[in-house]
């Protein structure tokens, strides 16, 4: 199958995935309006063009959070990505390293925060849950900042678990219930059961040496635990005050809550709705940058996140305001559909993309793109 657009990496990966797999990854919260809404609020934008500009010449690198980056996007954080594919956090971490892009670790990942810092080096950052027991978020903090990682990402919209009616009809746990389902699922999609197999389980490898208490019985059930709604500004400072180098806080989508994140001295947040996996009625993250970004001034750090599927999204969202871009489906979509020569890819497709945009709407580099910032909103019916 020949890959013009992500949708494609999509459609590959629905066929080589067990469908409960292909869910826990596709799906989101509720009626999953979240996901189309963020998807439609792209649609919706257009991009204003000048002509007779000399673009033979185009350059996509862009600075950000004091790192010179080979285009202005890198891979969002996505919890149990091995369970996706085989050792996927592994490969989508070399492939951001060889385009030099940030690749952004999830605290429920597969691969240990160490062996990430270890392939990605400065290119990694790390994106921390805040349970609530506070031996596994001091401890998760101190081992971030041992391995090196610049920048953490801490997650504040889930306050409770979400309901995603896809993964409560697969009865999705890991590890997995052998079910008669679950078992035919495996057999008819052998090459995904044989190499997970050989692979090894997919696995909490982050949380695993804290669930030591003996009423859990696995780390899944201990994760599930420390899903908490107490973390709140007071322990945002506090947070603020022990990682000593660069704090972004991920899902903010009020302008009243950037603001105070900026007073607070955090350098930047991600203005996203988890890509429509906690709550069907969030907003669409594109739609709330130019208020976000009016409210907390032209150079405050804004990384977007939600829905961006091309990289002419990708351009849309810096037209709009955005200073950054995260990949979140689009890639895990790449590497289930391709494997190992995913990542690279999708990285090469979006980049294309995006270039391609800004030589049809006339710019040649980012830093002009955003000065002019082409962006037009039509009413969506």
């Amino acid at each position: 199958m020949t890959i013009a657009a992500v949708a494609d990496f999509r459609a590959r990966a629905e066929r080589r995935l067990p469908k409960f797999v292909f869910d826990y990854m596709d799906g989101g919260a509720g009626a999953e309006a979240g996901i189309r809404r963020n998807e439609a609020a792209f649609d919706a934008l257009e991009l204003k063009p000048r002509m007779l500009v000399n673009v033979e010449q185009r350059d996509l690198s862009t600075t950000f959070l004091g790192r010179k980056w080979a285009a202005p996007f890198g891979t969002a954080p996505i919890g149990l990505g091995n369970l996706i594919w085989p050792h996927a956090e592994e490969t989508i971490a070399r492939a951001c390293v060889a385009a030099n892009l940030p690749y952004s670790l999830s605290t429920p990942a597969c691969t240990t925060l160490e062996r990430i810092a270890e392939i990605a080096g400065k290119n990694a950052w790390f994106q921390l849950y805040v349970g609530r027991a506070e031996e596994m978020v001091a401890g998760l903090v101190e081992r971030a900042d041992a391995a090196g990682y610049d920048v953490m990402l801490v997650t504040i919209d889930v306050p409770v678990a979400p309901r995603r009616h896809r993964d409560i009809r697969n009865n999705f746990s890991v590890p997995f219930r052998f079910s008669p389902r679950v078992l035919y699922e495996l057999a008819t999609h052998p090459e995904w059961s044989l190499r997970t197999l050989a692979a090894g389980r997919p696995r909490f490898a982050n949380m695993e040496r804290y669930a030591t208490v003996k009423r859990y019985q696995n780390v899944t059930a201990y994760m599930s635990s420390q899903v908490t709604g107490r973390f709140d500004w007071n322990d945002l400072k506090k947070l603020r005050k022990r990682w000593k180098r660069k704090l972004v806080v991920k899902g903010l989508l009020a302008a009243e809550d950037a603001k105070r994140a900026r007073a607070l001295g955090c350098d930047g947040i991600v203005i996203s709705n988890h890509g429509g996996r906690q709550l069907s009625s969030l907003p669409a993250p594109i739609d709330v940058l130019p208020e976000i970004r009016a409210a907390v001034g032209p150079a405050f750090p804004l990384i977007l996140d939600s829905g961006v599927r091309s990289g002419e999204s990708i351009v849309k969202a810096l037209a709009a305001g955005a200073d950054f871009v995260l990949v979140g489906r689009a890639m895990m979509y790449a590497v289930a559909a391709l494997g190992a020569a995913g990542p690279k890819t999708a990285i090469d497709l979006l980049v294309d993309e995006a270039s391609r945009t800004l030589a049809q709407i006339g710019y040649t580099d980012i830093a002009s793109l955003k000065a002019a910032a082409p962006i037009v909103r039509r009413e969506r019916k």
